[in-house]
């Protein structure tokens, strides 16, 4: 089992974080390129809730069915239901530093399976690409939360 853990923090309240990463856009957002997200069905962040979508690498499609539990204000897990990895555990922590500071802790525990899904996980997933894709989540959320605090507040 790999453990892949990251922490940053964005200068936005917890309830703007929260609503941030419950918008049913947010995954489309923190995709890093070149990868493309093709939503399939994304239904709002709650308990049991699913995502089903296609990230792109080029011409090769990524299928993926996540299932999201622990769903609260302080954050939310989803589990790979379908997918790639032989399994994917990914666990967003929010935690109020003050009243308009947050820290995100990300961890991830994952595991490859075989054949060529095997193959491509070890590629994909290898920690310098995951901390690649998660520095570039780091800087589109802050951004977000910079400049869209109005959107956040009323979508």
């Amino acid at each position: 089992m790999e453990i892949f853990e990251f922490t940053f923090t964005v200068d936005a309240p917890l309830q703007a974080v929260t609503d941030f990463h419950r918008h049913t856009s947010a995954l489309k957002k923190l995709t890093p390129p070149p990868m493309i997200a093709q939503m399939k069905e994304i239904e709002p962040l709650a308990e049991g809730s699913i995502s089903r979508f296609t990230l792109w690498l080029g011409p090769l499609p990524i299928h993926w069915k996540a299932v999201h539990s622990d769903v609260s204000q302080m954050g939310f897990t989803d589990s790979q239901a379908e997918g790639p990895a032989k399994s994917w555990v990914h666990t967003h922590t929010f935690t109020p530093i003050s009243e308009n500071q947050t820290r995100i802790d990300e961890h991830i525990e994952y595991e490859h399976g075989s054949g060529f899904w095997g193959v491509m996980t070890r590629l994909l997933f290898a920690k310098p690409n995951l901390f690649i894709m998660f520095t570039y989540r780091k800087i589109i959320t802050r951004w977000n939360l910079r400049h869209t605090k109005i959107a956040v507040v009323t979508s």
